[in-house]
């Protein structure tokens, strides 16, 4: 299993992992950077979206989701793996951010029409986010499912108590002959908070 760091790494945010594994290539989510990390990673995706097949969200917090709607502007057209809870709460975020994306562009291009210079484009629209909820696939806490035969990967969600919907990730994959087990913690919550469960603890994994 290969896998690439498309943030969090020396930032805060965005939440971004690419993995490889046998031909097969998924998303563990797929954020926009805020605050000092947007400048940091910039808005472009860093990876070609052709070779995207499958993405799994941890939780609907922009850091993690924002960068969805333009995976799909770009033609990702794949399956999302995420909790109902992340799903509804996606919707509300990702209209919210498109429409944000579409005001900024709006204010921008206005500055640049005085000043003589071309129009600004959003990053994404509204349509982009819209169509991008359309590829979300509800996973219930704790149900195997295979993101792929061939290879064999499997996943699993844990509820993650930080969000309502928010999940660790649990991958099960086999290399070199031997079981593995890898783990993407996501946002992990607090106990004794109200509204949302405590977190649940993941005892092992070889990664």
């Amino acid at each position: 299993m290969q896998i690439t760091f498309y943030g969090a790494a020396r930032t805060v945010t965005p939440s971004c992992y690419l993995l490889r594994h046998e031909g097969f290539a998924f998303l563990v989510d797929c954020g926009l950077g805020q605050g000092s990390d947007e400048k940091a990673y910039g808005k472009d995706l860093p990876f070609s979206v052709a070779e995207i097949d499958a993405v799994i969200l941890t939780h609907a917090h922009i850091d993690h989701s924002g960068k969805l709607p333009l995976l799909y502007r770009q033609g990702y057209r794949g399956p999302i793996y995420a909790t109902g809870a992340t799903r509804e709460l996606s919707g509300i975020l990702l209209l919210d951010s498109a429409s944000i994306q579409e005001s900024e562009a709006e204010w921008k291009s206005r500055k640049a029409q005085r000043e003589g210079r071309l129009p600004v484009k959003p990053l994404y629209d509204t349509e982009d986010a819209e169509g991008v909820l359309t590829l979300f696939r509800d996973v219930p806490y704790k149900d195997p499912v295979f993101l792929s035969a061939k290879p064999e990967i499997m996943m699993t969600l844990i509820d993650a108590g930080h969000l309502l919907g928010s999940a660790s990730v649990q991958i099960f994959y086999h290399e070199g002959g031997k079981a593995r087990t890898l783990v993407f913690s996501g946002d992990i919550g607090n106990n004794a908070v109200p509204m949302l469960k405590d977190p649940e603890h993941i005892t092992g994994a070889d990664y």
